[in-house]
């Protein structure tokens, strides 16, 4: 039986989409670490701690639900955790190809590892980290995609005040 979950990305930004498959997992297991990756082969819009911040303002409601960064192989963060189970959220065919691999590469390197694959809300479908990133480079509001801190740090950002 498995008490703890891991649930990882750059989040960057964190989405109403990415909060939604986190409160789903909140019911689920009795302890969910969203792991929040400092990604090397990407140039963030957020800094990693400034992430790990608004993840954490925006599951503040959710007393199972911890929030960390890492700059690691995800199985070894999660093997020092002592997590055995990863949730990856699929939105559609395309996302499964590349998460089944993933899951696989990441089952050789921690054989205890699980993954579940928790299916993107209908509503949410559509929502992605990089399309956010395209409407607010291009002056857009995404405060319909984002949760209420992630919008508020992104219009201070607009306005010049970080």
């Amino acid at each position: 039986m498995y008490n703890a979950a891991i649930y990882a990305g750059t989040f960057d930004p964190f989405t109403l989409g990415h909060l939604d498959i986190v409160e789903r997992a909140s019911k689920l297991f009795g302890r969910v670490l969203i792991a929040v990756a400092d990604p090397r082969h990407k140039t963030p819009l957020l800094p990693q701690d400034v992430r790990v911040m608004l993840v954490e303002e925006s599951v503040r409601h959710l007393p199972n639900v911890e929030v960390k960064g890492f700059c690691k192989l995800l199985v070894e963060f999660a093997r020092e955790e002592g997590i055995r189970v990863v949730v990856r959220g699929i939105r559609a065919v395309s996302d499964y190809e590349y998460e089944m691999k993933m899951a696989w590469m990441n089952k050789k390197l921690y054989p205890e590892l699980e993954t579940v694959f928790l299916l993107s809300s209908e509503k949410y479908a559509y929502l992605s980290s990089s399309f956010v990133k395209e409407i607010f480079s291009l002056g857009g509001d995404v405060s319909n995609f984002v949760p209420a801190p992630v919008a508020a740090h992104l219009q201070r950002m607009r306005r010049g005040g970080l």
